[in-house]
């Protein structure tokens, strides 16, 4: 039997490394930075340091108590065994003292299991806070070349990597620690002889355990990244079940998961195997070593060197430190693991923000814009050079461009041409290169983010919804706004011909990124936001694309008061929707090739928006 699972481990280990050349990446435990972890798991540890330093005290003297009580009983007995009824008061005695041992203990166990639960509940929350307070202040690029879901699970592994590790220190670890040395060094006191031979025991029981739990420790990643990827394939078939059935995938979606469910399959039982392989030999070392101590402690009591009662110690004393000793195990797989996934946090923690504000100019109070005292909004480019770090292409080139307060332009060109990056840069979701951008004679970068953006409305092309009630995602344009108001920007923007349809109306909500409404009626609450926030600059990127035609005709007059009487800039891509624009700019390559009216640039010729505007003027009609 032996020979067989041996024989099967070697077999499965070699469809495990042939599965694992094809793993896509591989958590690496060789470079953990357990510092950086800890250094920022104390930032909010220290807060709580009375019940952390409770639970530690508590969990070391109840630890070392069960150590002590064992010696206790070995005076009972020796008294029980005088076999003399005149001592039973010093027997009760005894018991008296253990029962009071024994009861502080346990009294010891609860108040630290409530400690733990308190410690371990704030500290937990104040993490997710630090993770996320960090996170959501990183620049659109940070986001933008992150996976969502992988961000919010390293919260969440932070977290709960934290849970593992105390629970793990307070259960396994400490108790372990304080029995094995306590234990040696009480039967040290009475019998070192035995003390060498349970500290001998101990020194390979654990070393054995370090060294193959390292060793196992790859392929524990193994089998976790096999579940990953398991539930991975399985999720994106779920997904697509629609594309599945237009496409009569359903054999083939079956026949692809079951190859990954059976590569996972054998990953698992490799992982297992080598599990009980460390088992069969920790389980040898507890059946030797057992042996040796009574062949021993026999000849010593034949010899009188020793007592019964002292053998029923040793035995005592054995059994509970193999029990310890047994998670050891787990210990350091559970210690390498929970601080892997911390580090994933820790190193985000460790990235600085690409976009800060500046300094010195805060710090003299110069935050607040002059749109956000008086109507005007005042654009400037001034020389302005853009380089997308990914690839090092320059996006803006020595680009300078500038908006009077009020005017309305339009910004159209190929795709590429800086449409998009000129709105991001104005902002500040980027860093410029070189040059400056400025608002009413203010340099955009002296001044907060917070109160730059306050002042800039955005309609984007594609709006995205939070998976809250349409109340909440229209007043998120304005968030101190009365619900009166929240109404007459709906309405302004026609979003109350489809909330009024609704069973909850106002209080419905949207669904994760508002799938449950409409591209039409996602962008219509965007521009009720807009409308709602009243900012003096108003920056619309084809606010209207998403729209039918009947629900475009609806929301242009709710644009042309949106507009009225601020600093406006859509990027455009119908040309029909920007022929009554002041200006309409036309990009190339990062650089502006024309400037001009509708009238001026359709009438150019061999002129760029010309051949823009020929290309779509069919059955256009003039709409702002």
């Amino acid at each position: 039997m032996v020979i067989y699972i041996f024989y099967g481990i070697v077999k499965t280990r070699q469809k495990c490394l042939i599965f694992w050349l094809y793993m896509e990446k591989e958590k690496d435990y060789s470079n953990l930075r357990l510092k950086l972890v800890l250094k920022y798991y104390w930032q909010v540890i220290r807060k709580y340091k009375i019940s952390f330093f409770s639970v530690i005290i508590l969990t070391t003297l109840f630890s070392a108590l069960s150590v002590y009580i064992p010696l206790q009983y070995l005076k009972l007995w020796d008294v029980l065994s005088v076999n003399n009824f005149s001592i039973v008061s010093i027997a009760k005695s005894i018991i008296i003292f253990i029962f009071i041992l024994n009861l502080s203990a346990w009294a010891m166990r609860r108040i630290s299991g409530f400690c733990l639960a308190y410690f371990e509940s704030k500290v937990k929350a104040g993490l997710r806070e630090q993770a996320f307070s960090y996170m959501i202040g990183h620049s659109h690029s940070f986001f933008a070349n992150s996976f969502t879901g992988s961000l919010t699970q390293k919260i969440n592994k932070y977290s709960n990597a934290f849970e593992r590790l105390t629970d793990q220190m307070a259960a396994n670890a400490l108790p372990l620690l304080i029995r094995s040395v306590g234990t040696v060094i009480a039967i040290y006191t009475l019998f070192p002889k035995y003390a060498y031979i349970l500290g001998i025991f101990c020194l390979v029981f654990l070393l054995t355990a370090f060294i193959y739990t390292r060793y196992k420790l790859k392929y524990d990643v193994l089998a976790s990244i096999a579940d990953s990827k398991t539930n991975g394939v399985v999720s994106d078939a779920i997904g697509n079940h629609s594309s599945i059935q237009f496409f009569t995938g359903t054999q083939y979606e079956r026949k692809r998961t079951g190859e990954v469910i059976e590569e996972q399959q054998k990953a698992t039982i490799f992982n297992w195997y080598l599990w009980e392989g460390l088992t069969l030999v920790q389980s040898f070392y507890l059946v030797i070593t057992e042996f040796i101590i009574f062949w021993v402690a026999i000849s010593d009591w034949q010899i009188s060197l020793i007592t019964l009662p002292v053998m029923i110690l040793l035995q005592t004393y054995f059994v509970r430190l193999g029990d310890s000793l047994w998670g050891f195990a787990g210990i350091i797989r559970t210690y390498y693991d929970s601080f892997s996934n911390a580090q994933e946090m820790a190193l985000i923690f460790d990235t600085p923000y690409e976009i800060i504000d500046n300094g010195v100019e805060v710090a003299k109070n110069i935050k607040v814009l002059p749109v956000a005292l008086y109507p005007k909004g005042e654009v400037v480019f001034d020389k302005v050079t853009y380089i997308y770090k990914n690839n090092n292409s320059k996006v803006l080139d020595d680009f300078s461009l500038t908006i009077p307060a009020g005017q309305k332009i339009a910004i159209v060109g190929s795709s590429g041409s800086g449409k998009t990056t000129f709105v991001r840069l104005l902002m500040r979701l980027f860093n410029i290169t070189d040059g400056k951008i400025m608002i009413d004679g203010i340099d955009i970068s002296k001044i907060s983010q917070e109160n730059l953006r306050e002042q800039i409305a955005f309609v984007p092309q594609d709006p995205v919804l939070f998976h809250r009630t349409l109340m909440e995602n229209i007043r998120y344009g304005r968030r101190d706004a009365t619900d009166e108001e929240v109404l007459v920007a709906a309405h302004m923007a026609h979003c109350d011909d489809f909330i009024d349809q609704l069973p909850q109306k106002y209080e419905t909500y949207v669904g994760e990124r508002g799938i449950k409404l409409s591209g039409g009626e996602r962008q219509r609450v965007a521009i009720a936001r807009a409308i709602l926030k009243n900012a003096p600059i108003l920056t619309l990127d084809e606010a209207t694309s998403s729209l039918d035609s009947h629900s475009e005709s609806l929301i242009q007059d709710a644009l042309v008061k949106l507009i009225k009487g601020k600093t406006t800039i859509v990027i455009a891509h119908r040309l029909s929707t920007i022929r009554q624009m002041d200006r309409i700019i036309v990009l190339e390559k990062g650089k502006i090739v024309e400037d001009g009216n509708h009238d001026e640039l359709s009438n150019k010729q061999d002129g760029v928006y010309k051949k823009l505007w020929d290309l779509q003027a069919g059955g256009f009609k003039n709409r702002i």
